[in-house]
């Protein structure tokens, strides 16, 4: 028993770290998680969406530190009751999200790793079951330094997050694993090879056949039935290949001018998912920064999910000379974590990104 507890302590505490740390990279983009679930399709809790990154912040941190707490031995009892809380509630939310099909990525570990939803409900069951273990045999969890010593280190990896969310929050994350990461091109990620598993569906067709109802499943084919056709329900039984960018737009008018405007050898794109919600500061440096871009040869645009309205009154106001283009905010999001921020692309290729702090970083040659 002794030895299961040390492993499950390793394994909680440093699973935990991680998982925290991941966030911790970008709280931005957990707190858009977080807005998914407070949101009226789920739990209709919409009061809590202006705190979603303050949320963020203190539920990564918290990770972070109840695992360093774990491996450290620190405040145990405490420990494992907030580790308990806190993994029932995740389990909660994943069993929620993976039953009722909603917020179908729970973000566990941010855009670095990927779990289906009840992939992140397994994991969060078997967490479950090691932290009742822990609870279980608290008594063989043993500090591994003195308490002074254990305390300033919780201390200083309490500051450390601290800044980390700070530095992360007001420039961009520090490693980016989105599909929109530098380096990538828009186009290739875009695309489909030839040999990409395809989708495959099952059709439960029902029928009236002599005044009896019977269901006849196929893969696709309309069954040889010698009966009334009723309805068919499909499922996808197989998910087919889905690209790293998909639903990637750039609209004006209702006309899609991606195809377009990624063909041109620089392209800057100004990205502002809200225009309601974004920072007057960082709009205040755009016309020195258009400037500049058209000066080294590139073309200029700003992408929006807001109306023209808002897009025109904008321009106005801070003397934007260039054209607002549409795309869906959520795509607009995970281009970048600013709103607004800039993106350079050379042949539809990302090769800088800067958050609306960072604009004098841009290098237009």
């Amino acid at each position: 028993m002794k030895h299961l507890i040390t492993l499950f302590r390793i394994l909680v505490g440093a699973l935990f770290i991680f998982s925290g740390l991941i966030k911790l990279n970008d709280p931005v983009g957990f707190a858009f998680k977080l807005e998914e679930y407070f949101s009226p399709a789920v739990f209709d809790i919409s009061f809590l969406m202006p705190l979603a990154l303050a949320i963020s912040i203190i539920i990564v941190i918290a990770e972070v530190l109840l695992g360093l707490a774990l491996l450290l031995g620190y405040k145990t009892k405490l420990t494992l009751w907030l580790l308990l809380g806190m993994i029932v509630f995740f389990t909660f939310l994943t069993f929620y999200s993976a039953y009722f099909n909603k917020v179908t990525d729970c973000g566990c570990f941010g855009d670095a790793i990927k779990l289906t939803p009840w992939e992140s409900f397994t994991k969060d069951v078997i967490l479950l079951v090691m932290i009742l273990i822990l609870w279980r045999g608290r008594q063989w969890i043993t500090p591994i330094l003195e308490g002074r010593k254990r305390t300033w280190i919780m201390g200083i990896a309490l500051a450390l997050c601290a800044w980390f969310a700070y530095h992360v929050y007001n420039h961009l994350p520090s490693i980016d694993f989105r599909a929109y990461k530098v380096g990538v091109n828009i186009v290739e990620g875009m695309g489909i090879p030839e040999d990409a598993p395809k989708a495959i569906y099952e059709y439960a067709w029902k029928f009236d056949i002599n005044g009896e109802e019977k269901v006849i499943v196929t893969q696709g084919d309309y069954p040889q039935v010698d009966g009334e056709f009723i309805d068919v329900e499909t499922t996808e039984i197989q998910k087919g290949y889905e690209p790293p960018i998909h639903d990637f737009t750039i609209e004006q008018s209702g006309n899609d001018q991606a195809s377009i405007l990624l063909k041109e050898p620089k392209l800057a794109m100004i990205i502002a998912y809200d225009l309601s919600q974004s920072e007057s500061a960082g709009f205040s440096k755009l016309p020195e920064v258009i400037k500049k871009a058209e000066g080294a040869g590139f073309k200029v645009i700003a992408m929006s999910a807001s109306s023209e309205e808002q897009a025109a009154a904008l321009s106005a106001r801070y003397s934007l000379t260039v054209p607002f283009y549409f795309t869906d905010a959520t795509t607009l999001k995970t281009i970048i974590r600013s709103n607004p921020g800039v993106v350079l692309l050379k042949d539809g290729t990302i090769v800088q990104k800067e958050h609306y702090n960072d604009l004098d970083n841009l290098q237009f040659d």
